[in-house]
């Protein structure tokens, strides 16, 4: 059956006849709904124009509320003969136009004007990448399984009721509760609506899932089908309607199915095969949303016996997945010293026949950052991975990502007395002409004071405009989900959970460690050029100095290759950034956590940032994550992996990656599944936290980037997703060509 419907599936919401747009999420449909069902979406925004008349002296949570109920009111819905699961029309966040649009210019337009300019030089100059995060939201699952839609409003009345009687219910928490209130009873009609819409399908699924809507409309799901729908239909409201992403589906996808594929089993509801048909249906749903960094949901960990959560469900996930060859949505392994080897190996087999959309999470490192900042030892046990493969304590931490620094506009900045050339304007500090810097130790003195200077930027200007992310956006679908911030009365990211955090993220790491090294090496020790001839071949962009290029990448001094002098500083710079970051107080009651973690800043920034002393080229990318410069790590993986340790991957509280690529020749056989076995449990022995692997052989990717017809299904592991090769720019492509001929 699945076969017959995977082509609608996969149309659901874009259509595969014409070029996909991997940033265009849910841009449109495939196929037209039921115009009876609901009004197009044009129609909504004239009907949200004159709300907006009505509501626009009301509390913000109110008026979001009252917003969102119009839209889910209006939309058009579908229940299809090709689909397990319900269908939306209006998914492109509608009720923004009269909420958070609004709020966020009345914010950065009439009460913080001077940090609007500030913040558009920090993102155009490349140096620092900063928004407010709404996109990095895991709600509390088991409350959204126990009670369901309607038992979660019935728990916030329950909660605004006992702060009367506590004489603790002022304006504002009355606000946050009625927001709630209203947007959980527009949530329960819609899945009435839904429901009778159902009633009148006479296609084979159309009962199923009228009682399944039935069942989640007035309490909790019964089966696993019905555990299935509960998570899709609360990512889509909460995604497409209240403009909160959910990063993680599940706490742990097996873990939270697992009691009702037990149950299912042994009452004789569905069969071991049904069950596998529902995760077809269940995860072509993200494959046909075709979000370009991915969906993920993560999968294992260890309970408190010491036992593993891993379970007959969790190879059923996987088989499916392998199954139907998609590569989104993107699967977080977590791992420890008990995870089966059957487990791992069946991921690494998967991985090595080209299905990227793995990594692994390793628990003991995650548990040591975690407990860091205050988390218990069971809190950490039990961390969820949200996004790529950032962490957060289950039900008590809001942690947002504040903003990206480009590590490498240090050195730009200090060859350039703190003026930057992408912008035109002095933005880094004056830290003295180049004649100045009489020894190494001046030079790299002068680098601190530029990174800390793009530190504590990013800091003061996230402490300024956090305070007002509830404001904002108010969180009433997931502040409801959340039972701390209930008895708080208070937004959860308005300090309405136990940790309310802040993480700090840094690209281009192994740029800042090379470009001092060849410095150090060609500079000060050498000899071999002086500061201005080095600015002077920066400033050309290397055209006329291609012989000192040459030799600057051909120097051992390399991070990645397990070189004594490069891997002293670079636990050096790391321990010093971590050292600034973690644990400060940030606006929101909460502290700063740091991550070594690039998403597409490696790209975007390097576009704005001149050439560096590494040899990188002007606009070039700049390396991700925790790993080396793009062909520079030429000693083999085991020297890369010593380097990457050295960096003390669990100070990173956030989070911390490490990008592996192999030729498919080291991962044959049974021996090439040790090789990868050993990598990971060596990182994760020494306190690694995150690990991914790209298997490639360079004269592949050559020919797949001249003959992309005949590689449709090519997957690359980027940042912390998964992608088509196709997909990618040529620019992109080349840098991974560039690095899979240095493989070792």
């Amino acid at each position: 059956m699945f076969n017959q419907d995977r082509k609608f599936i996969e149309n659901k919401y874009h259509k595969t006849d014409e070029p996909f747009n991997p940033y265009a999420r849910m841009a449109y449909h495939g196929y037209d709904y039921d115009n009876s069902t609901g009004l197009e979406d044009e129609e909504i925004k004239d009907g949200l124009a004159k709300l907006y008349e009505q509501t626009r002296d009301f509390p913000h949570p109110v008026a979001k509320a009252y917003a969102v109920k119009y839209v889910l009111e209006n939309t058009k819905i579908d229940i299809n003969e090709h689909d397990f699961f319900v269908g939306f029309w209006s998914v492109n966040r509608l009720a923004n136009c009269i909420t958070q649009d609004k709020w966020n210019n009345e914010v950065f337009d009439n009460i913080l004007p001077e940090l609007k300019e500030k913040m558009h030089d920090m993102n155009e100059s490349g140096a620092i990448a900063i928004w407010p995060d709404f996109d990095h939201v895991v709600p509390d699952w088991d409350s959204i399984f126990d009670l369901g839609f309607s038992g979660l409003k019935k728990r916030a009345e329950k909660y605004k009721e006992l702060h009367r009687k506590n004489n603790t219910l002022t304006p504002e928490t009355e606000a946050f509760f009625d927001g709630i209130i209203i947007e959980y009873t527009a949530i329960i009609d819609l899945i009435d609506r839904l429901y009778k819409y159902a009633l009148t399908k006479t296609h084979p699924k159309a009962k199923k899932i009228a009682e399944c809507l039935c069942h989640i409309r007035d309490g909790s799901p019964q089966n696993i089908y019905e555990a299935m729908q509960i998570i899709y239909v609360y990512f889509m409201l909460s995604e497409c309607f209240d403009s909160f992403q959910v990063r993680s589906l599940g706490n742990g996808l097996d873990n939270t199915l697992y009691s009702f594929y037990k149950n299912d089993l042994k009452n004789g509801t569905y069969t071991r095969e049904e069950i596998k048909d529902f995760l077809r249906y269940f995860l072509m749903q993200w494959s046909a949303i075709g979000n370009y960094w991915g969906q993920p949901f993560y999968m294992g960990g260890t309970n408190t016996d010491g036992s593993t959560k891993y379970n007959e469900l969790s190879y059923d996930i996987l088989d499916v997945y392998d199954e139907i060859g998609i590569y989104n949505p993107k699967i977080q392994i977590k791992v420890n010293k008990n995870t089966p080897d059957k487990l791992i190996f069946k991921v690494f087999d998967m991985i090595r026949r080209g299905q990227s959309c793995f990594v692994f999470c390793c628990e003991p490192g995650m548990m040591k950052a975690a407990m860091t900042y205050g988390a218990t030892y069971d809190e950490a046990l039990n961390m969820d991975i949200r996004g790529c493969y950032e962490t957060g304590v289950r039900a008590n931490e809001v942690s947002t990502v504040t903003g990206y620094i480009n590590s490498l506009k240090a050195v730009e900045y200090v060859l350039n007395n703190g003026f930057d050339k992408t912008i035109s304007k002095q933005f880094g500090l004056k830290t003295g002409e180049l004649e100045t810097f009489t020894s190494f130790d001046k030079f790299y003195n002068a680098v601190m004071k530029q990174w800390e200077n793009l530190i504590e930027t990013t800091i003061s200007v996230s402490s300024t405009y956090e305070k007002y992310l509830a404001f904002i956006n108010p969180s009433n679908m997931y502040s409801a989900t959340i039972e701390g911030a209930l008895k708080k009365g208070t937004d959860a990211y308005q300090n309405g959970v136990k940790f309310n955090n802040s993480s700090v993220l840094n690209s281009g790491f192994a740029d800042l460690v090379d470009s001092l090294m060849a410095i150090k090496e060609f500079v000060y020790e050498k000899k071999t050029v002086s500061l201005n001839t080095l600015k002077s071949a920066l400033d050309s962009n290397w055209v006329g100095y291609e012989e000192l290029r040459t030799k600057i990448n051909k120097s051992k001094h390399k991070y990645g290759n397990n070189d004594p002098e490069a891997d002293i500083y670079a636990e050096a710079l790391s321990s010093y950034y971590t050292t600034k970051i973690n644990n400060r107080p940030n606006a929101r009651g909460g502290v700063y956590k740091a991550s070594i973690h690039s998403a597409m800043e490696f790209v975007w920034e390097g576009e704005k940032t001149t050439a560096s002393p590494n040899g990188r080229y002007n606009g070039e990318e700049l390396s991700k994550n925790a790993s080396p410069c793009p062909g520079m790590d030429k000693n083999g993986v085991t020297a890369l992996l010593n380097s990457v340790i050295a960096a003390k991957p669990y100070s990173y509280c956030e989070s911390y990656c490490i990008d592996i690529m192999l030729h498919p020749s080291a991962v044959s056989g049974d021996e090439g599944m040790g090789i990868m076995k050993s990598l990971l449990f060596t990182y994760m022995k020494h306190g690694g936290m995150c690990m991914q692997f790209n298997i490639f052989d360079v004269n592949t990717l050559k020919d797949a980037q001249k003959h992309p017809e005949k590689y449709q299904n090519l997957q690359v592991r980027v940042c912390g997703w998964n992608v088509l090769w196709n997909n990618l720019s040529e620019k992109e492509q080349n840098a991974y060509i560039t690095r899979a001929e240095n493989i070792k």
